[in-house]
């Protein structure tokens, strides 16, 4: 059995509900997928009960009423399981920062790009638009315009 297949197995133990969401993709990959509500009881024991103890990324999807997530996680081998969640726009997800501080960077991300709630993010600047980026603008998000943009306009003037 790889390495993969063991750590599919051991989810799959643990949590009988990831039943068919446990996909090995190719060698040293994993993919989850986990409903928000059963997120953290998941994230905790891949961090904690099977060693992956490096956030490398977090990719934000709009898909369309929801907004995913997917948390890219390795331990030391190179093994990575990539965990998806989903959260309904407007609703908020938990954060990341007590197994992963430096993940906040991330979640600001989130947050500034694709307007996602993270509940227990600390306090910070906004990343990676700037201060004066207007309030409730979030550019990755697929219905975004800019503003002062019409029909027919390639895009808002700057002087």
């Amino acid at each position: 059995m790889s390495e993969a297949e063991t750590v599919q197995a051991e989810l799959l133990a643990k949590f009988g509900f990831l039943a068919g969401a446990v996909k090995v993709q190719r060698a040293k990959r994993v993919w989850v997928e986990v409903n928000r509500e059963r997120f953290a009881q998941v994230f905790d024991f891949l961090v904690k009960g099977l060693g992956f103890s490096n956030l490398c990324t977090i990719t934000g999807l709009d898909e369309g009423a929801d907004l995913g997530f997917i948390y890219h996680l390795a331990r030391d081998g190179g093994l990575m399981v990539n965990v998806k969640t989903r959260s309904p726009k407007g609703e908020s997800i938990q954060t990341i920062s007590p197994y992963f501080p430096g993940g906040g960077i991330y979640e600001r991300e989130l947050e500034d790009l694709f307007g996602a709630k993270v509940d227990g993010l600390p306090a910070g600047s906004r990343y990676p638009l700037p201060d004066d980026w207007p309030e409730g603008e979030h550019p990755l998000l697929k219905d975004w315009k800019p503003k002062g943009t019409g029909s027919g306009e390639k895009g808002a003037k700057h002087d």
